[in-house]
């Protein structure tokens, strides 16, 4: 489709949803997208990215950011405790907080920085066992335990299961988000973000629609 048109897209569905313009933030997920690709989302003024390993993000954007002002560097993967330190340097945001002791890594880490990446809980909505994330029984808890810590949790993020109805998940989170005063949802990928956005999303991630298929030789 590419980059304007997935635009068109989120400004479309903002609009039948009775959202602001602009309220939805579009993260091009760049992961094992060769750099020329990158290059010319960034050229067309495009500035959110994602990104879903650590080392693959610190071998391609410090060289970016250096040619482009703005950049902002989203972790939608999960993030081993032993990353999370490189992680702050590298992302302005990071969706992946799904456990306790990654919790207490980022607040030991904000400590000793003075700073922390804004941060989105990863609500496992699904339940699935092989999927990372918060259980939605325990996300109250988790969110709080969080707050106390005085971690910049924004909101939350799920990925649905893949053979189940997407908005049902994206109304789960959302009813979990607003009990807790969270405003930020991070929900929506490029078969289903309308409907997200329907829903209440603050952030779309959309990689292939853009790019083109991944390639991974």
């Amino acid at each position: 489709m590419g980059l304007q048109d997935i635009k068109d897209k989120i400004a479309s569905a903002e609009a039948a949803a009775g959202r602001a313009a602009g309220s939805v933030t579009l993260i091009a997920v760049s992961k094992v997208q060769p750099d020329a690709r990158v290059e010319a989302v960034l050229n067309e003024g495009h500035r959110s990215f994602g990104e879903n390993r650590v080392q693959e993000a610190a071998g391609k954007w410090p060289g970016f950011r250096e040619k482009f002002d703005g950049i902002d560097l989203h972790l939608i993967g999960p993030l081993q405790s032993n990353k999370a330190r490189q992680s702050f340097e590298l992302f302005q945001c990071i969706h992946s907080l799904d456990r306790p002791k990654l919790a207490k890594t980022f607040a030991r880490l904000a400590q000793e920085t003075g700073g922390c990446p804004d941060l989105f809980i990863q609500v496992n909505t699904g339940e699935e066992p092989q999927k990372a994330g918060i259980l939605p029984d325990d996300a109250d808890g988790f969110i709080r335990d969080c707050l106390d810590m005085d971690l910049p949790v924004v909101g939350l993020m799920s990925i649905p299961p893949a053979d189940e109805e997407a908005s049902l998940h994206f109304a789960l989170l959302a009813r979990i988000a607003e009990r807790n005063g969270l405003s930020g949802l991070s929900m929506g990928m490029s078969g289903d973000f309308e409907a997200a956005i329907a829903l209440g999303a603050t952030h779309v991630r959309v990689g292939s629609a853009i790019f083109g298929a991944r390639e991974t030789g």
